[in-house]
């Protein structure tokens, strides 16, 4: 049972659409090359969760206080500011990866990157596969 609170839900927008909207060049072209990652990470079907999220697979939430619902997985979003990753685990045990990552700013779920080239794509590789894969143990995760 979803709870109404939750904002951010899937929509039947298309993600290359999204994608192509996008004015800022480079902001555009990492998006593509994050979705190619996420693509090959995940091996799931991209969705957009609100206007400017992009998804993959869903898993239901539930904490102590009884708030619960459903979320995105794993996925991204190619804001103004910075590409946002969402690492929904939180950073258990991925301090190594961050080091060798490169130039970063960390959210509680989020990984914040100015642009791709400003890291090494291969521990964001790293990154959201062990994020994925700790979801997929823990939850039960649906295909979008």
């Amino acid at each position: 049972m979803a709870n109404a609170d939750n904002k951010t839900k899937p929509t039947a927008v298309s993600v290359d659409e999204f994608l192509n909207s996008i004015a800022h060049d480079t902001r555009r072209t990492d998006g593509f090359a994050l979705l190619e990652l996420f693509n090959r990470v995940t091996g799931l079907k991209p969705k957009m969760w609100g206007p400017s999220i992009i998804g993959y697979g869903r898993y239901h939430y539930k904490y102590e206080s009884g708030r619960e619902g459903d979320f995105l997985v794993t996925g991204f979003s190619p804001r103004k500011s910075a590409l946002s990753i969402y690492i929904m685990h939180g950073y258990r045990d991925m301090s190594d990866k961050l080091a060798r990552l490169g130039k970063h700013k960390t959210g509680k779920s989020c990984l914040y990157i100015n642009k791709l080239a400003d890291i090494d794509t291969a521990v964001l590789e790293e990154i959201v596969l062990a994020d994925f894969s700790y979801m997929k143990a823990n939850y039960e995760v649906f295909d979008e």
